[in-house]
């Protein structure tokens, strides 16, 4: 299993999620999108809608690992280096070191040549704020904050998953992930129906919250915050976060570049007040975005090798 982990990583970082193919993230959002279909015919009222989406989690849940290893299974059936295949492939859709990198630094070249318009409109791809306002510092932020929350929904833990259970279990993260993403908002739409899936996301990254928390200080003695720096920030700052998880990654890079995230967004033209993060000892610029993507590469480096190890032990 470590080997096709390895693999799927080098896949994701060498090919990413080609245009035009097929990905079953688009399939798990449809699967999720008809299974509220179907709840909302039958449900009503707080009580049955959360009931509904417990059972919507239930359902979407059971099929991803059963589609997943069915799929596998069959294309072992058929010759084993096809069922290698398919598990590898499947591994590297639930990986999003490339695309996360691609995104950040479409944001990140224009914002260096001083182009603001094009970095609002790169960063509106990859962030729920308004962006039409932001100044250079408000879209390097916005950007940086992605990054680090990303590394841990996008790649930390479908790979602490993946060393658990293979692409089965670190498809159904995604799925969780995907139906957090959904229906899992706070909005009156999906507050009773979507409190099954939001609460299951949070504790399906807990752990993998709290490795990388553990992980990113030893990163940070090669930046400007330094270790100390970055403890201080996680444990003060991170628990400030809605977010039970979110808080962890966002503080840590806070800490380790000398920055400060956090303060005021956007939504829809609604003012929302975020907990600052860090400490104001560096401006923020472009520069600071490939900086969080070096934490991420490190960090990711970092829970592949604890996964090598481990696994070198018990098997």
């Amino acid at each position: 299993m470590t080997s096709l982990i390895l693999l799927a990583l080098l896949t994701d970082l060498l090919v990413g999620d080609p245009r035009n193919f097929p990905h079953p993230v688009v399939i798990i959002g449809t699967l999720i999108h008809r299974c509220e279909t179907i709840v909302r015919k039958f449900a009503g009222g707080p009580t049955g809608l959360r009931l509904g989406g417990i059972l919507l989690v239930l359902g979407v849940v059971t099929i991803t690992f059963m589609g997943t290893w069915i799929l596998i299974r069959l294309a072992e059936m058929i010759h084993p280096y096809l069922g290698l295949i398919v598990h590898l492939w499947l591994l590297s859709t639930t990986l999003a070191v490339k695309s996360l990198s691609q995104h950040a630094m479409a944001v990140a070249e224009p914002l260096a040549r001083g182009d603001l318009n094009t970095a609002r409109s790169k960063v509106a791809l990859i962030v729920g704020r308004d962006t039409d306002k932001l100044n250079e510092r408000g879209i390097a932020r916005a950007t940086v904050e992605t990054v680090a929350e990303n590394t841990v929904d996008g790649i930390i833990s479908p790979l602490f998953y993946a060393f658990i259970g293979g692409a089965p279990l670190a498809m159904v993260y995604k799925a969780i992930n995907t139906m957090d993403s959904m229906i899992g908002h706070r909005d009156e739409k999906y507050l009773h129906l979507g409190w099954a899936a939001a609460r299951l996301d949070d504790l399906a990254n807990y752990l993998p919250a709290r490795l990388a928390g553990f992980l990113y200080p030893w990163l940070a003695v090669f930046y400007p915050g330094g270790f100390f720096a970055t403890v201080r920030a996680i444990l003060r700052d991170a628990p400030k976060h809605p977010s039970p998880n979110s808080g962890i990654p966002e503080a840590a890079v806070a800490g380790a570049l000398g920055i400060q995230l956090g303060g005021t967004n956007h939504y829809r033209g609604q003012v929302s007040h975020r907990s600052l993060m860090g400490e104001d000892k560096l401006p923020l610029s472009y520069g600071h975005i490939p900086q969080a993507l070096r934490l991420t590469y490190g960090v990711t480096a970092l829970v592949v090798a604890g996964g090598v190890i481990l696994d070198s032990i018990f098997h």
